[in-house]
């Protein structure tokens, strides 16, 4: 996602390309998208940028000959216009031939020259935006790289404020106060001060001063002489003295200016895809062996180290759950790196550990209709077949001949 330092390379990047260039014609929008119209059309204009932490200006300025107003198509005169651009996760300006336009170009500006050429917005998962005669927005601070006392002086003078509330990871997204910082920013800050992640953003804000910051090197005067002991300070050791005095507002400011010293971040026209200078100079953020945990807000934080009294608790699945184990074995099975598999499809767990299977809603009303078949079957053969009747039990009926028989084969008998 663009952050305070691409947002602000971008700026260069426009004021690089567009000097000397007329442009022409109305300014035209993709069908897909579903920003606003840009209500502007000139016979020449020119375009210059400037960018405010997550936010790029774009200056329309008619170019007048001769004194006179320079006239729009319509016969009215042509009056300059801001269109204030964010990025949203994948908004970038890309400056091609007319014929070579990129495919997610939502926002086309032509230049006044045969081959025409393009001054294009692009975003691909189109969250990006922009605003016709707009301004900066007014619940944004101060600039984290290019208005670092005002920051500073916003920050420390609203503590009290509820966000800060907040872990320090979260605070750090929130704009109102860190106008410029985004995800990869707030993971570098984070690290190079060893500040846990979901630290209370309060605690580590709490002591610092709100005054202005000296400079350690201050340069002599004129007709000065420079220390003996500054002379025989080393480069590193000067550079040591200086990130030991640095807190954590400073390096708010200084960290983002390092991205920006880089350069390129897409915008070098010999190496645009070129990211290799970047992706060296992180130390934390998608580095091998960090720790990584989505916070509140469910965006992932890339830290090392614990992550903080405030970090959000893992959510555990149903399916996660033993009940059957107690605390100690299930810790000793962590430790060990068992895993436990998951029950197969249909199958239930009970309480001590054992399976049952679950039936389903079929098998059940199956099993239904066989019982009341079988006990219809059952009493049709009962009414089929009489049972046979015990001689032996008491009160059951002799018949005559039978008992005129066993009186004659016991007087035989005697």
């Amino acid at each position: 996602m663009p952050e305070g330092p691409e947002l602000h390379l971008a700026s260069l990047f426009v004021n690089r390309v567009c000097a000397g260039l007329v442009f022409s014609g109305p300014v035209e929008k993709s069908e897909v998208s579903k920003n606003s119209e840009v209500p502007f059309t000139c016979d020449a204009y020119c375009i210059t940028a400037t960018s405010r932490g997550k936010e790029v200006r774009l200056t329309l300025t008619p170019i007048k000959e001769e004194g006179e107003p320079q006239a729009s198509p319509g016969g009215k005169a042509c009056q300059p216009m801001d269109i204030v651009f964010r990025f949203g996760m994948s908004g970038f300006f890309r400056f091609t031939a007319g014929s070579e336009i990129p495919k997610h170009a939502h926002l086309r500006f032509y230049t006044n020259e045969t081959p025409r050429r393009a001054l294009s917005f692009v975003d691909v998962r189109r969250f990006g935006s922009w605003e016709p005669n707009g301004d900066w927005q007014t619940n944004r601070g101060p600039c984290i790289m290019f208005e670092y006392q005002s920051f500073r002086a916003n920050v420390l003078s609203n503590l009290s404020d509820r966000a800060f509330d907040k872990p320090i990871c979260e605070a750090m997204l929130n704009q109102k106060y860190f106008n410029g910082i985004g995800n990869y920013l707030r993971a570098e800050i984070l690290y190079r001060l060893k500040i846990p992640p979901f630290m209370k953003a309060r605690t580590v804000l709490d002591g610092l001063l709100p005054k202005k910051r000296e400079l350690l090197e201050v340069k002599p005067g004129q007709g000065q002489c420079q220390s003996h002991q500054d002379s025989e300070m080393s480069l590193s050791q000067k550079i040591k003295v200086q990130m030991d005095s640095q807190d954590f507002l400073d390096l708010c400011h200084s960290v983002p200016m390092e991205v920006i010293n880089l350069g390129g971040k897409g915008y070098d026209p010999e190496k645009p895809d070129d990211y290799s200078m970047f992706q060296a100079w992180m130390q934390c953020y998608c580095v091998l062996g960090m720790k990584s945990l989505r916070d509140h807000n469910g965006r992932t934080i890339w830290f090392q180290g614990e992550p903080g009294p405030l970090a959000p608790k893992v959510s555990k699945s149903p399916k996660a759950k033993r009940k059957g184990k107690s605390r100690r074995e299930d810790k000793t099975d962590k430790q060990q790196g068992v895993k436990e598999e998951p029950p197969a499809k249909g199958i239930k767990k009970e309480k001590g550990g054992a399976q049952k299977r679950v039936k389903s809603h079929i098998e059940s009303k199956k099993m239904r209709e066989n019982e009341r078949k079988g006990s219809r079957s059952s009493e049709g053969r009962k009414k089929k077949s009489k049972p046979e009747k015990d001689e032996d039990a008491p009160g059951t009926a002799v018949p005559r001949r039978q008992l005129r028989r066993s009186t004659r084969t016991k007087s035989k008998d005697n």
